[in-house]
């Protein structure tokens, strides 16, 4: 069950009286404030992430937070999270809109539409054949277009030329597959289609992952409206293939988070790590520590071998750490020879005993024409309620008496 990680504001309790689910989340933060009764219900254990990406769940933004722009123009905004009912995995249209518009505390609520909306809304053509207009825009668009029956199991009815060139099929072939068949998850997607089609339209694109003929895989993004047509209410699919920008922003988004030089993440993705942490222990109570490493007399390898070497050593030591630590752990190049891991539900006895094994691993490495190196390591455990800024500095205060003590030492 969602529990809010602040004390909600009184009037937030008025939206127990709701049967409809609500949450409210701290747009930036990425974090739940209050989820009424109904939600909690719904919820179970999950969290936000498990709620937005579950089986079947469809966003348009991976990021609540890259919604905010919208919602401050009020656009409407509908994801599908994926909810509990009766011990299953159901899914369930959400209505995004802004709570609160203060800059400094932006807040997003959450309003589960548990009811389908009216047909009145639904778009409605007598027949296919019959009607010029309809198979003109259809087929003369640019964009790869499919008419999908969801009430037969998700048979697609009809794609057009710009969809056959996508998906690789020839429009006899597609009309005799479904929609999962071409979804990379499978059956699954029907839940998240029938959901979908209870939407009037107006709503942002999905992102979902389909599968070409060839069975090679491509990230687009679909927008579906509902059309009826001979009494049947069909769902007009319009898809986007957005692979390439997407692959795009995964290299910019690695590129702002990565140190050049070592690959580790870096000081603000690091940050930004040690804030979701301390998120984490204010929810469930899980202890963490930071180790913060110092390559001891690096500055004499600078000088005296030239930077090639010591940008070597430096990429040496970051596999070293990489390698040594667990895949929970994160592993940072904090700025020129120090480096912090951040070590989840670990206590400051195992972030010590860990540290000494680095050191005394680090101590046995040897680079050809090169002296033995060594680290110094400050370790220190997050206290309740203490700051980000105050663990750093107790760390940092460990590791400046490791180096005063005679380096190559680890101190708590």
């Amino acid at each position: 069950m969602i529990e809010s990680s602040a004390t909600p504001r009184p009037e937030y309790r008025a939206l127990d009286l709701l049967t409809a689910p609500v949450w409210v989340i701290e747009g930036r933060e990425n974090e739940v404030v209050f989820a009424n009764k109904a939600a909690e219900q719904l919820s179970a254990k999950s969290d936000l992430h498990e709620l937005r990406h579950g089986s079947h769940s469809a966003h348009a933004e991976e990021h609540l937070a890259a919604y905010l722009p919208a919602l401050r123009a009020c656009e409407p905004i509908v994801e599908i999270w994926t909810l509990h009912r009766n011990g299953e995995a159901v899914p369930l249209s959400c209505q995004l809109s802004l709570l609160d518009q203060s800059p400094q505390n932006e807040q997003i609520l959450v309003e589960g539409i548990l009811a389908s909306l009216p047909s009145a809304s639904v778009s409605r053509i007598s027949g296919l054949a019959e009607h010029g207009l309809y198979d003109r825009l259809f087929h003369s668009n640019g964009a790869p277009m499919l008419l999908i029956d969801p009430a037969a199991d998700g048979l697609i009815v009809d794609a057009n030329l710009a969809a056959c060139r996508f998906y690789g099929y020839t429009r006899e072939s597609f009309c005799r597959i479904h929609t999962w068949e071409i979804n990379a998850l499978g059956r699954q997607v029907l839940p998240i289609m029938s959901e979908v089609a209870k939407l009037p339209g107006g709503h942002r694109p999905l992102n979902f992952v389909h599968r070409l003929a060839n069975g090679s895989l491509r990230d687009v993004q679909t927008y579906a409206s509902p059309l009826e047509m001979d009494g049947k209410r069909l769902m007009l699919c319009v898809v986007h293939d957005v692979t390439e920008q997407k692959r795009l922003k995964s290299e910019l988004e690695f590129a702002a988070s990565r140190d050049p030089l070592t690959g580790l993440w870096n000081r603000r993705h690091f940050l930004d790590l040690l804030d979701k942490a301390r998120q984490q222990k204010r929810r469930n109570d899980v202890d963490y520590s930071l180790l913060i490493l110092d390559a001891d007399h690096f500055k004499n390898i600078n000088d005296q071998f030239g930077h090639d070497k010591g940008d070597e050593v430096l990429v040496l030591l970051a596999r070293t750490l990489e390698n040594r630590v667990r895949e929970t752990d994160s592993v940072c190049r904090w700025g020129g020879e120090e480096f912090i891991i951040l070590l989840p539900q670990t206590d400051i006895g195992n972030a010590a005993h860990l540290a000494e094994c680095l050191r005394a691993f680090v101590a046995e490495i040897q680079i050809p024409a090169l002296p033995y190196i060594t680290v110094s390591i400050g370790v220190a455990q997050h206290q309740q309620e203490e700051t980000t800024e105050s663990l750093l500095k107790r760390a940092d205060a460990a590791l400046y008496k490791a180096k005063a003590s005679g380096r190559n030492k680890v101190v708590c």
